[in-house]
C-alpha cells in the first residue's frame, strides 16, 4: 500500500493504523495460531463503524485486498492476509444486555468470554464455544458449535440480527424482516458477505452447569468410544459432551500420577435442572468408574475458559476435520492408533455432539449444512516447538486420511485450514448454489475472499 495512501487512510480514521513501519506492526500481525505468519500492508484498528465503512470503501476503491480480524482464533489464520488491509475489530466492545427483551447485542470485537461475563451477571447465556478466547463474530458466522449446542442449538440458532457493512460501504440490518436472504447467508455462511459489526442473540436462562472433563485410561478408549455414541445419541437434550483423545497436562489441578498420560475421556455439560444433576451422572459414573472426575456444579463462564490457560495464544496449531454421522468398529481402530501415537502433549481430537436441539432445524433453514451428522470431528496437531512442526502436521494428516472415509464429507468451516474451493462446496453441500447466488447480490466482486471463500454465482 502506497505511503500517500496509507496517509490519507490514517487520516480518516478515528483509531489507529499499523504499517509496517511501526514498532508494534510485529505484535499486531500476530494471531493466536502461531503456525500463521502473514505480513500485512496495514492494520486498521476501527474504533467505530464510520472506520469500518471507511476501509471498506479504501479498500474497494483502491483495489486492496481486504481481511477482518475479530478474535484472531481462525484456523487458518484467515482474520490477516499479506499485502492485505486488515480491519481489526478489537476496539468494538461494546455489550448490551436487556433482561426483559431476553436478549443481548454485542460488537464484533467482543471475545465469547467477554459475552459470557455480560449476560452472566444477569443469569443467563449465549449458547457459544469451548473457549473464552474465540471471537464472537467468527465463532457465530461459521455456525458456532459448544458445549450447550445440543441443549440450545448453534450460536446461529440464537441470532436474532447482525448489522453489516456491505461491500458497497452501506451499513444494513439482516434479520427474520430484513434482508432474509442476507440474514440466511450469515448464518453459517462465514464472513463471505460483509464486516458484521453487531449481533443481537437471543438468551438462555442458564446460571450454572454440571460440567467438566472426565477420563478413562487408554486402554478403554475402544469401549467408552462405542458407549458415548450410543448413549448421547439418546440422552436428553440437557445433556451434552464432546469425546476426545488427550494428553493429561502436567499442571495442576490434574494429579501427577496422569501427567502427560494418553487417555480418553468427555467433557461434559448438564443444563438442566442442578438437583436432579447427581442422579443424571450416577450411570454415566456407574458405566465405568472414571480415572479423573472433574465433573460437578460450575458457573457458565468457567466451563467457558476452562482450558483457556493450557492453549495460551502463540501455539503452532494444524487442524483437519470432518462432520461424522456414525461411529464404527473400523473407525474407532483408527482413532485409537492415532490417540497412542499423541505427538506432543498439547495434539488432540474432539467429537462435538451436534445432535439434541441443533437437529431440530432443517438443513436449508439456515446456511449451515449438516443438521444430521452427529459430530463436527476436529484433528489439531499443536506444538510449541517449530521443530515439530512437520511433525505434527504430518500426524494429523494421516489421522485425517485415515479416517476420512468414514466421514460425511464436508466439514465445519470454522475447523477448516486453506483447504481450496472443493473442500468449501462440500461443507455447505446442497447450500452452495444458494450462498453463490447470494454472494453475487451483495459482493458481486468478492472483495470479502479472506475467508472460506464462497465464489458469486455468475450471471
Amino acid at each position: 500500500m502506497k505511503n500517500v495512501l496509507s496517509d490519507d487512510l490514517k487520516k480518516s480514521l478515528k483509531g489507529n493504523l499499523v504499517l509496517p513501519s511501526d514498532p508494534v506492526y510485529d505484535e499486531s500481525r500476530r494471531v493466536y495460531n502461531g503456525m500463521i505468519d502473514k505480513h500485512p500492508a496495514a492494520i486498521a484498528y476501527c474504533k467505530d463503524v464510520s472506520d469500518v465503512t471507511t476501509c471498506v470503501n479504501f479498500a474497494r476503491e483502491n483495489n486492496i485486498l481486504l481481511a477482518i480480524r475479530s478474535g484472531g482464533h481462525n484456523a487458518g489464520g484467515l482474520g490477516i492476509a499479506d499485502d492485505a488491509l486488515v480491519i481489526d475489530l478489537s476496539l468494538m466492545k461494546d455489550i448490551k444486555t436487556d433482561r426483559d427483551s431476553g436478549t443481548v447485542k454485542v460488537q464484533g470485537g467482543c471475545l465469547l468470554k467477554e459475552l459470557d461475563a455480560a449476560t452472566h451477571e444477569i443469569g443467563m447465556t449465549v449458547p457459544s464455544g469451548i473457549f473464552g478466547t474465540t471471537g464472537v463474530a467468527g465463532l457465530t458466522l461459521g455456525g458456532g458449535l459448544g458445549n450447550l449446542t445440543r441443549s440450545f442449538g448453534l450460536s446461529i440458532d440464537n441470532l436474532l440480527e447482525a448489522e453489516v457493512v456491505l461491500a458497497d460501504g452501506t451499513l444494513v440490518k439482516a434479520s427474520a424482516k430484513e434482508n432474509p436472504d442476507l440474514f440466511w447467508a450469515l448464518r453459517g455462511g462465514g464472513g463471505n458477505f460483509g464486516v458484521v459489526v453487531s449481533f443481537t442473540f437471543k438468551l438462555r436462562p442458564l446460571h450454572t452447569v454440571y460440567a467438566g472433563p472426565m477420563l478413562w485410561e487408554l486402554e478403554d478408549g475402544a469401549e467408552m468410544m462405542a458407549w458415548h455414541h450410543e448413549f448421547i445419541n439418546k440422552a436428553p437434550d440437557e445433556l451434552s459432551g464432546y469425546f476426545a483423545y488427550l494428553t493429561v497436562p502436567p499442571v495442576a489441578p490434574f494429579p501427577e500420577h496422569l501427567h502427560l498420560k494418553k487417555m480418553c475421556g468427555v467433557v461434559w455439560c448438564y443444563a438442566g435442572d442442578m438437583e436432579k444433576a447427581e442422579d443424571v451422572f450416577k450411570p454415566i459414573r456407574a458405566r465405568k468408574a472414571p480415572s479423573l472426575d472433574f465433573v460437578g456444579p460450575m458457573p457458565v463462564p468457567t466451563l467457558q475458559t476452562l482450558f483457556d490457560a493450557l492453549y495460551p495464544p502463540g501455539l503452532l496449531w494444524y487442524w483437519k476435520a470432518d462432520y461424522v454421522k456414525d461411529i464404527g468398529p473400523e473407525a474407532i481402530n483408527i482413532h485409537l492408533k492415532y490417540a497412542s501415537q499423541l505427538p506432543t502433549p498439547f495434539c488432540t481430537m474432539h467429537m462435538y455432539t451436534i445432535n439434541g436441539a441443533a437437529s431440530k432445524i432443517g438443513n436449508d433453514e439456515t446456511a449451515w449444512n449438516y443438521r444430521g451428522a452427529n459430530y463436527a470431528m476436529v484433528i489439531v496437531g499443536i506444538t510449541n516447538d517449530a521443530g515439530e512442526k512437520e511433525k505434527v502436521i504430518s500426524w494429523a494428516k494421516d489421522y485425517w486420511s485415515d479416517l476420512h472415509p468414514y466421514s460425511l464429507g464436508g466439514a465445519y468451516v470454522n475447523f477448516l485450514m486453506e483447504e481450496g474451493a472443493d473442500r468449501v462446496k462440500a461443507s455447505y453441500g446442497n447450500n452452495y448454489k444458494k450462498l453463490a447466488q447470494i454472494k453475487a447480490k451483495y459482493d458481486p466482486l468478492n472483495l470479502f475472499r479472506v475467508n472460506q471463500n464462497i465464489l458469486p454465482a455468475q450471471v
